[in-house]
Formats: C-alpha cells, structure tokens, sequence
C-alpha cells in the first residue's frame, strides 16, 4: 500500500475524474473532493470526504488540501469561463507549501511544450491548432508547465491525447517528447496516476501517455 492515504482530488466529476475517484477507491484510499455543488454528486462512500468550493478559491484550496499527503487534479476547463489552470496551480503549490505536501500529479493537453520536445507532425498540428482556437486556454496550460517547473514539489504533468471514456485497461505506452497514440483510456490513465503516487520515475518531468 502506499504512503499516500489521504489524498486531495480536483476536477474528480468529469470525464476522467470520475474513473480515478472510482480506481482509487477500489485501492483503498481516503479521498477529498473538490466540488462546487457537493449535492448534485451521488457519490457516497466512507472514505470520500465532500469539500465545497472553487479551484480558484485560495481559501477553498487550503480547506481541500488540509490533512492531505498528495494532490491529483484531473481539472477541466468549465464552458464560457476564463482560463482555470494556472490559477488553480497556484493556489494548489501555495497550499502545499503551508501544510508541506509534496506530490501533485496533474493532467493537461497535447499542447504543452517543453524544452525536450520533438513532437511528430501530427502533435504539432494539433497543437497548433489549440492554438489558433483556443489561445487563451492553450496559454494559461503553458503557463501551468512554467508554474511547475519554477515550484519547489514533486510534480508530474501528464498530457494526453483524447481521453475516451472506458473502463477497459490495455496498458499504456509513455513517451516524453512526442505522445505515442490517439487515445488514452480513461481507466488507463487512471491507473497510471496512481502508480505515480508510488514512482519517481516522472518527478519534474511532463510524459506523454497513450493506450496500447
């Protein structure tokens, strides 16, 4: 079992939130959500813990992370709303560091750089793309990545590509300048984050990850 016990979860009501809240129940963790209407989630489970709120609510934050030995946030960007990632971010490294938490393990987009990079022709339409259509959004991940790499925790950025919505498990390949596949299973991805809780192989480090 891991060290990890009780671990704060953000954006663990979307599409592949929810499989993670779920894998990590099955594993036997304690788990507090991040939730802006904790009623509409019929979730009820001893070991979860409803914490309402905002992600860029430094206050809500503090609260969500109080009594936590790691974060994994799943976060994505609410419709019609201004960029959330960096914020968040923030908020989460400042919390983590007043109660001296040290494992955050995010997931983001293709479109993330970093200095390693060699993204295949594809990736680089894609990402270019997000970039003519969603600028905003695509600038405030980069600046996610740039909060992470400047912060002193152990951090993991996970980009994926698209996410599909399955409970089927087929492995996953990493690669950490250029993603490997189309998809990504959501049950895969899932596992992979949880293995990371226990690995230091991606500490300050942005793999890419896809199913087999």
């Amino acid at each position: 079992m891991t060290n990890h016990h009780h671990i704060a979860v953000i954006g663990g009501t979307g599409k592949s939130g929810k499989y993670l809240v779920k894998k990590l129940l099955e594993k036997g963790f304690s788990i507090k959500m991040l939730l802006r209407n904790p009623d509409q989630l019929e979730l009820n489970h001893p070991a979860v813990e409803k914490v309402k709120g905002d992600a860029r609510n430094p206050k809500d934050i503090k609260h969500l992370l109080s009594g936590c030995t790691a974060v994994l946030s799943m976060l994505g960007q609410p419709k019609d709303e201004s960029p959330i990632f960096s914020t968040a971010t923030k908020n989460v490294l400042n919390a983590m560091r007043k109660y001296h938490i040290k494992r955050y393990i995010v997931t983001t987009g293709l479109s993330v750089d970093t200095a390693n990079d060699h993204k295949s022709e594809k990736v680089q339409q894609a990402t270019d793309w997000m970039r003519a259509n969603y600028a905003p959004t695509t600038a405030d991940k980069q600046a996610e990545y740039e909060l992470l790499v400047q912060s002193e925790v152990d951090w993991t950025l996970v980009r994926l590509p698209l996410i599909e919505q399955t409970d089927v498990a087929n492995g996953i390949k990493v690669n950490l300048e250029d993603c490997p596949g189309d998809h990504i299973s959501a049950t895969d991805l899932a596992n992979f984050v949880i293995e990371q809780l226990d690995s230091a192989e991606y500490i300050g480090k942005a793999p890419f990850i896809a199913s087999v």
